[in-house]
């Protein structure tokens, strides 16, 4: 069986996904993918390049995400670019590696983790979609505690992505990270034996 996991920025996906893989789930993340698909010397990594200028290349050859993002945060333009280059190859990697681990371990849950599922439109790849949902006015606070970030930056990060509470409401499964780690592993563990799960 698999599952896609989202949320928004700063809700906690990953917290949740170290619980499912602590229970046994495998986990496919990708946003690791996407490190991979842009590593030094990929066609990708230079088609981004030639789209963005190669001065968004470090001197090593690494991609400089930092001056990325500065490019195409508030410029839709520009992130639709940046997706159009970027979603194929993930896509294509996502794919093979739920494959392969649903035919190696056919019992296993395979948590695919993606922060822009739904507005990729990739719920069809999944039997469901588990969202790790917190309230707006507490996503940003913790946004702008983890990134140090003003709340005019934070602003733009949480509206370059579909509202959480709209995420929340297409979900088929709900996890709630507002309150504390304990709630947070309770609800996983409630989730983890209606499925059945071994």
């Amino acid at each position: 069986m698999n599952i896609g996991l989202t949320g928004g920025i700063a809700c906690g996906k990953s917290t949740v996904s170290a619980m499912l893989v602590r229970r046994g789930a495998i986990l496919i993340d990708a946003d690791q993918i996407a490190r991979e698909v842009v590593e030094p010397g990929s066609p990708v990594l230079a088609r981004v390049a030639e789209r963005f200028g190669q001065d968004i290349l470090l001197p090593d050859g690494r991609l400089h995400r930092k001056k990325l993002g500065e490019r195409i945060f508030g410029d839709d333009a520009a992130r639709k670019d940046l997706e159009s280059l970027l979603h194929p190859p993930i896509r294509a990697v996502m794919k093979e590696r739920m494959r392969e681990n649903e035919s190696h371990y056919p019992d296993k849950l395979v948590v695919v983790d993606v922060p822009l599922l739904y507005e990729s439109g990739l719920e069809w790849m999944f039997e469901q979609v588990l969202v790790v949902y917190v309230p707006r006015e507490l996503q940003l606070k913790r946004l702008m505690a983890r990134d140090g970030l003003t709340t005019e930056q934070a602003e733009r990060r949480l509206q370059a992505q579909m509202p959480i509470e709209r995420k929340r409401d297409k979900a088929d499964v709900v996890i709630d990270n507002s309150g504390t780690p304990a709630e947070t592993e309770r609800q996983v563990d409630l989730f983890w034996r209606q499925k059945g799960l071994r």
